[in-house]
C-alpha cells in the first residue's frame, strides 16, 4: 500500500464520533487526504489515537505510513503503540533524583531508549529485590533531566511480571544498585493482544 492507502485506511478504522480536545475529526483527516498533505494526516491520525482505544491494524498503518514518509519519530512513536497494545503498558508520574543524589547526571532521551530496571515488589528465591526490566518513553517531552519529574509510559519486557502492579503504586527505576527516581502508577493497561500458546 502507498502512503495515501495505508492513511485512508487507518482512518476507516476511526469512529466518525471520535475528537480530540482541540475538536480534530476524521472530517480533518479526509480535508487533509484530499489535499495531498499526508504528513499533516498522520499527526492527526496520531492525535485521534492518543486518547481513543484503537486496534493494532491501525497501529501498523500508520508506522507503515511514516516509515514510507521517512519520519522517524512518527514511526518510532506508532511502533509503540504496536508494542502498547501487544504487550500491555503502565504510565506513571517519575521523578528522577538530581545531580548528586544519584550516579546520572545526563538527560533521559524520551523515545524509548532506555530501558531500565524497576522495583515492582518482587524477590528472588534468596529473598532479595528482584527487579524488572521496561522500556521508558516520556510523554511530551525530548528528555528528563535529573531532578525532574514527567509522565512515562513504560513497556516491561515480561509483562506476566507486572500483573499485580496498581494504579497509586510507588515503584523505583533503578539503573544500577542505587534508587535513579520513583513513580506513582497512574494507569496500567494489560496485553489487548493474548500471547501465542508454547
Amino acid at each position: 500500500m502507498d502512503v495515501a492507502e495505508l492513511l485512508e485506511s487507518a482512518g476507516l478504522l476511526v469512529s466518525e464520533e471520535t475528537g480530540t480536545e482541540n475538536d480534530i475529526t476524521v472530517r480533518d483527516i479526509w480535508d487533509c487526504l484530499v489535499h495531498d498533505e499526508w504528513e499533516t494526516a498522520l499527526g492527526l491520525l496520531e492525535e485521534l489515537g492518543a486518547g481513543h482505544p484503537l486496534p493494532l491494524t491501525f497501529w501498523e498503518k500508520l508506522a507503515d505510513a511514516a516509515e514510507q514518509l521517512r519520519l522517524e519519530r512518527s514511526s518510532t512513536w506508532c511502533q509503540w503503540r504496536c508494542s502498547e497494545i501487544r504487550n500491555g503498558m503502565v504510565r506513571a508520574d517519575l521523578t528522577l533524583r538530581p545531580v548528586g543524589e544519584a550516579r546520572r547526571a545526563t538527560p533521559i532521551a524520551g523515545h524509548g531508549v532506555l530501558r531500565p530496571m524497576w522495583d515492582i515488589g518482587h524477590l528472588s528465591p534468596a529473598g532479595e529485590r528482584a527487579l524488572n526490566v521496561a522500556r521508558l518513553w516520556v510523554e511530551d517531552m525530548p528528555s528528563l533531566e535529573p531532578g525532574e519529574r514527567a509522565t512515562v509510559r513504560l513497556l516491561p519486557l515480561a509483562p506476566s511480571q507486572w500483573k499485580h502492579v496498581r494504579p497509586g503504586q510507588l515503584i523505583s527505576m533503578h539503573e544500577e544498585r542505587s534508587v535513579a527516581g520513583t513513580a506513582v502508577i497512574r494507569e496500567v493497561h494489560r496485553p489487548a493482544i493474548a500471547a501465542p500458546a508454547r
